[in-house]
């Protein structure tokens, strides 16, 4: 028949427009929006990400420091042995 695929039937009354791929421009507007896009995002959920991070380390700091002390021998227990 002669016709490619995507090409094998006809439809009336429907009128499709088309840019060519090679008219794109694929990085128009990558410095100009995609930084400030970037910048308010990250403006936007750092008071939702970072507080729940720094409680975290805090509480497995200070549980490490204490499972340390705590884990640790006396030394007056040990002062009269020879």
């Amino acid at each position: 028949m002669g016709k490619e695929f995507g090409n094998l039937h006809k439809i009336y009354g429907i009128v499709t427009f088309r840019i060519s791929p090679h008219e794109q421009k694929p990085f128009a507007g990558l410095i100009s929006h995609s930084i400030p896009n970037i910048i308010r995002r990250f403006k936007d959920s750092v008071l939702r990400v970072v507080p729940p991070f720094v409680i975290t380390y805090l509480i497995i700091d200070v549980a490490e420091k204490e499972h340390h002390r705590l884990s640790r021998k006396n030394p007056k227990d040990f002062e009269n042995d020879v």
